[in-house]
Order: structure tokens, then C-alpha cells, then sequence
């Protein structure tokens, strides 16, 4: 049991975990900040655009509702919301990629240019 317990230990405190743990609470943050900017920012000017329209609120009832009984309603609305906060989450993360990695190459042309010229 106790040699379990040292490797779970090793396991839980290596760099990699730790990281990774940080990214995802970052992660999670960086949710909450693209959904506000899509809710309250892109969607209600997009809406205004188009007339008035609030996406989330769009479905198409294919079975009214009775008294006790709610209505049976296809929420496409709702799918269009999530499928633009997918959209501007992909876009960011590509456009943050597309930085890292040029100032990566930018880093290893200077290292080589460093060691060129000792």
C-alpha cells in the first residue's frame, strides 16, 4: 500500500500533471470569457442585424403543450449559440497557436543566430 501511495505521489507532482491541471482551470476561464463575449457581445448585435432575433430562444414546437405537459420543442436556436462560441473558440486558440509558434521560430533563429556568431 504504501509503495502505491509514493507512486501515485511521484505521479500526481510531476511537471507534465501540474501543467496540465493548470491548463484546463485556465481552460475553463477562458470558457467563461468567449461565452460572455458571444452571449453578450456578438449575439445581440447579430440579432439586432437580422431584426430582432435572440438565437437561443429559436425552436420549432412539434408538439404543443396541454395543461401540466410541456410542449416537445426542437432548440436549433440553442445549437446555433453553442456552434459560434465553438467557432470564436477555435478561431482564438488558432490565432494564439499561429503567435506561439512564430515566436518560437523567432526564438530558435536567435539562439542559432547567438551560436553562430560565438
Amino acid at each position: 500500500m504504501g509503495k502505491t501511495l509514493e507512486e501515485f505521489k511521484n505521479f500526481a507532482l510531476k511537471g507534465n500533471v501540474v501543467d496540465m491541471a493548470v491548463g484546463v482551470i485556465i481552460g475553463a476561464a477562458f470558457g467563461k470569457i468567449v461565452t460572455s463575449l458571444v452571449n453578450d457581445v456578438i449575439m445581440p448585435v447579430l440579432g439586432f442585424i437580422i431584426g430582432g432575433v435572440n438565437f437561443s430562444e429559436l425552436k420549432w414546437v412539434m408538439k404543443a403543450g396541454s395543461e401540466g405537459v410541456d410542449p416537445v420543442t426542437l432548440n436549433y436556436g440553442n445549437f446555433i449559440q453553442v456552434t459560434i462560441d465553438f467557432l470564436i473558440v477555435a478561431l482564438t486558440l488558432f490565432f494564439i497557436l499561429k503567435a506561439f509558434t512564430k515566436m518560437a521560430s523567432f526564438r530558435k533563429k536567435s539562439e542559432a543566430k547567438a551560436d553562430a556568431a560565438k
